[in-house]
């Protein structure tokens, strides 16, 4: 396998199958339907990315996978950016990504400079995609290609840092972050055991012999559980949007100081997307600190300093590629929405991973396309459709829950014309608020989901192959690395946790 985009004559048929597959008037017309989705979903406050993709994930189910991939993505990358229209004008994140943008975009706004803010998040959050989606291009073929060297004693190894990851993404709440990782791996082993085909844990239901669906478990948690939350607490008041938005496009003093801090946010928000389950908020509040602290006008951040602004906003939208690129090589995901985009690629009988860049090239170089085309979408949409957007906060709430309950019921039965699927829906959106309330993060019960699989077929595979001998297994390379920085993953919270009780 070439490495990226420099193996010309390997590569370039793949290319441009994958340019054409873009180019065909219903893709384009998918990709721009799932802009205009992502524009609304970011610009609402509480309808996230990993929302409007779970719940509009089953209805691709009937087009082709290019169509799919490009509704979805449309949604994803026109999300993040769209969250920041309402941190700019109302000081409320539209996304989690976008929670760093109100510091400095919303004291533009009040100094009267909205159109600049709104601006410099469109043309940042443009670049930051573009950025990563470069990334993602020349670095995800090299990773495969290393991984297409793993067997399953490897990819036990790799299921295995996966899972244990559910300490970092925690929230600072180990035990909590492990109870939610607990329950996603006991959902995963629901359903005909992976080498005997034994049924377990179906209770009786033979619509369970098949394991319970991803899908419906994703709207539940990410749509149904947030509309539950939602339902059950006060809203905080609307800010008031400027009257006038003033100049939009940044002058040339304005870009020479951004051009520091946008690279930075890039290269962070990259980096922090590609680490599963970290994602935009995470690599934004990062950026902007690591900005502020590189920056020789301090006094200016989180009072209305462009660099402050172009920072975070480069930043969260810079981890999209990030995290396509952990999904896609290793097929673990790097954020929420990329781990419902794993669901939507099986639907369409596609494994992310190494595999995946053998047998479906054309398909990975679509997906690289259709990113770029739908960043370039979404900054124009920000620039021209903001105020709409943001006056969109003027919808009743009641109206968008219904909405959403609506579209996440008819998701779920569509997906295998089952009753059970809306059952498993309601259970996990149930869950969901659970969760919520006593703030147990999700993010490791995602990560329980969707590795427990890999990990336990993969270890029985390799036990049978080394005829039920460790010693073949750990003496690997490849899995020694990963079992070191599993051990490493899963202590160092631990002694952070020590070390603050210690210091107290």
């Amino acid at each position: 396998m070439g490495c990226g985009w420099g193996s010309v004559d390997n590569m370039s048929p793949d290319i441009l199958a994958g340019l054409m597959a873009v180019f065909q008037w219903e893709v384009l017309l998918f990709l721009a339907a799932g802009v205009a989705l992502g524009a609304v979903f970011g610009a609402l406050p509480g309808l996230t990315a990993a929302m409007g993709v779970a719940v509009l994930t089953p209805l691709t189910f009937w087009v082709s996978a290019e169509k799919g991939m490009a509704m979805l993505l449309g949604i994803y990358c026109g999300a993040i950016p769209a969250g920041g229209i309402p941190a700019i004008l109302m000081n409320i994140p539209g996304t989690p990504a976008s929670i760093a943008s109100t510091w400095d975009g919303y004291p533009l706004s009040r100094e009267g400079r909205a159109g600049l803010a709104l601006g410099i998040n469109a043309l940042l959050s443009m670049i930051g995609q573009l950025a990563s989606v470069l990334f993602l291009a020349f670095a995800a073929f090299p990773i495969a290609a290393f991984g297409l060297r793993f067997g399953p004693a490897e990819y036990f190894g790799l299921a295995l840092f996966g899972i244990s990851l559910m300490a970092g993404v925690s929230g600072g709440n180990v035990l909590k972050g492990m109870l939610a990782g607990i329950v996603g791996l006991a959902l995963a082993t629901v359903g005909l055991d992976p080498m005997t085909a034994y049924p377990r844990f179906h209770f009786g239901q033979s619509e369970f012999l098949e394991g319970i669906s991803f899908i419906p478990v994703m709207i539940g948690l990410f749509g149904l559980g947030e509309v539950l939350d939602q339902m059950s607490g006060s809203q905080a008041g609307l800010g008031q949007m400027p009257q006038k938005l003033g100049r939009i496009l940044p002058n040339l003093s304005e870009w020479k100081r951004m051009i520091l801090p946008a690279t930075m946010g890039a290269g962070v928000g990259t980096f922090v997307g590609a680490i599963p389950a970290a994602g935009g908020d995470i690599a934004s509040v990062i950026a902007w600190e690591q900005s502020r602290r590189m920056s020789r006008k301090k006094e200016e951040y989180s009072k209305g300093s462009v660099e402050g602004l172009a920072a975070s906003c480069t930043a969260c939208n810079s981890a999209i590629g990030g995290a396509m690129t952990t999904m896609l090589t290793l097929g673990i995901p790097g954020d929420a929405p990329s781990a419902v985009l794993i669901g939507a690629l099986l639907i369409h009988g596609v494994q992310p991973g190494p595999l995946l860049f053998r047998d479906h090239r054309t398909l990975v170089y679509t997906i690289i396309f259709l990113m770029m085309l739908a960043a370039v979408a979404i900054a124009a949409v920000n620039m021209l459709g903001a105020r709409p957007l943001a006056k969109a906060l003027q919808i009743p709430q009641r109206w968008l829950w219904a909405g959403i309950l609506l579209m996440g019921i008819v998701g779920s039965f569509a997906l295998n014309n089952s009753v059970t699927d809306v059952w498993v829906m309601s259970a996990a959106g149930v869950g969901g608020f659970l969760f919520r309330k006593a703030s147990i993060p999700l993010g490791p019960l995602v990560l329980g989901l969707i590795l427990g699989p890999m990990m336990e077929s993969n270890l029985r595979r390799a036990l049978i192959l080394s005829r039920g001998d460790w010693m073949p297994i750990l003496s690997k390379p490849i899995v020694l690395f990963f079992v070191v920085v599993t051990v490493a993953s899963l202590g160092w919270p631990v002694w952070k946790a020590v070390s603050r009780t210690g210091r107290k």
